[in-house]
């Protein structure tokens, strides 16, 4: 059995800033009260025409295979976790392929929103395990302030999004350094709780949409039961990270560093306080970026190595909760 290590890592966020300021000039909200429900100050919205879910995965990309020091020509696949792609169909994945000049290697899309990255992680993780690849680039990159009704009708989901990308080049280990398990779970019993539910085949359809052209349609929007959220989603963290521990005879003292998906500060808050972990063991971004769903992961493990916080020989802890409902973990040996 082959192990897999993370090689390289990049992300990449777009430059125009959104505050909470500048939200407060368009819709009835302000500093204060996102704030004090998300914790977030800004965001960054991508401006049209200049970037989109591929090209900002493709920039987080070539800054991941540079310091993995991989050559193109090495990649042998690529899983691309999004819930925003370019195109209703295809996927990303091959949009990727394409740019980065790659070789005609497999891409696979992941759709599990704020769990993706983590699926998508376990997933490359396997191909390597099995022997079937050696090297796989993991993608995860969202535009979502596009999709968003940014009117006082939607204020409640709409501050609390960004745009984004994180991508990991996942590689067979030779040393210690690996990926030790991964666990993931669904339950969609709750699907809708958190969900876009239009458009879809089971529903209505695009062109529903615009033979209506009902400007009080909410379907194409997000909607999100924010506590029912919570409440589920501190249950579920707490879980998964426990199943990871126990699952590689590990206990809470030896996290070094827990990167949980960038939902909301008041749940990572909840988690670190429910665990008794210092704040120089877990790392939250969320305040700059917001949420940026199946990307924050990557992008707050990026910035967490960038800034020296991710060490060789470290035990980091990845989490996520999200739509569908679904949620995640993966322990990892830096």
């Amino acid at each position: 059995m082959f192990h897999s290590k993370i090689s390289g890592l990049g992300f990449y966020v777009p430059d125009n800033v959104v505050t909470n300021d500048d939200l407060s000039k368009i819709m009835d909200t302000n500093d204060e009260w996102i704030q004090e429900r998300t914790g977030i100050q800004e965001r960054r919205h991508i401006v049209r025409g200049q970037d989109t879910t591929t090209t900002m995965g493709v920039k987080a990309s070539k800054i991941a295979i540079e310091r993995s020091g991989i050559s193109y020509d090495a990649i042998d696949f690529i899983v691309f976790a999004t819930i925003s792609p370019d195109y209703y169909f295809p996927g990303p994945g091959v949009a990727l392929q394409k740019e980065l000049g790659l070789n005609t290697v497999g891409a696979l899309d992941i759709r599990n929103q704020c769990s993706g990255f983590v699926y998508a992680l376990s997933v490359a993780d396997q191909f390597i395990k099995t022997g079937m690849y050696k090297n796989i680039l993991v993608v995860a990159s969202e535009v979502q302030s596009l999709g968003l009704d940014m009117t006082d009708r939607g204020r409640g989901v709409s501050v609390i999004f960004g745009d984004g990308a994180g991508a990991a080049m996942l590689s067979r280990s030779d040393d210690d350094s690996a990926i030790l398990s991964t666990h993931l779970h669904s339950e969609g019993e709750h699907a809708k709780e958190l969900a876009v539910l239009a458009p879809g085949m089971g529903g209505r359809w695009v062109t529903d949409i615009l033979a209506d052209k009902n400007p009080d349609d909410e379907s194409y929007f997000p909607y999100m039961n924010g506590q029912f959220v919570f409440k589920h989603a501190v249950v579920r963290f707490s879980e998964v990270i426990n199943e990871g521990l126990q699952a590689n005879n590990l206990l809470v003292s030896d996290i070094d560093m827990l990167i949980p998906h960038q939902a909301n500060l008041r749940i990572s808050q909840f988690i670190q306080k429910k665990f008794g972990l210092k704040d120089d063991q877990v790392f939250n971004n969320i305040q700059k970026y917001g949420n940026t769903t199946a990307a924050s992961i990557p992008i707050a493990l990026t910035e967490a190595w960038e800034q020296g916080k991710i060490k060789k020989g470290d035990t980091v802890v990845l989490a996520a909760f999200g739509s569908g409902f679904t949620w995640a973990s993966a322990i990892i040996k830096w």
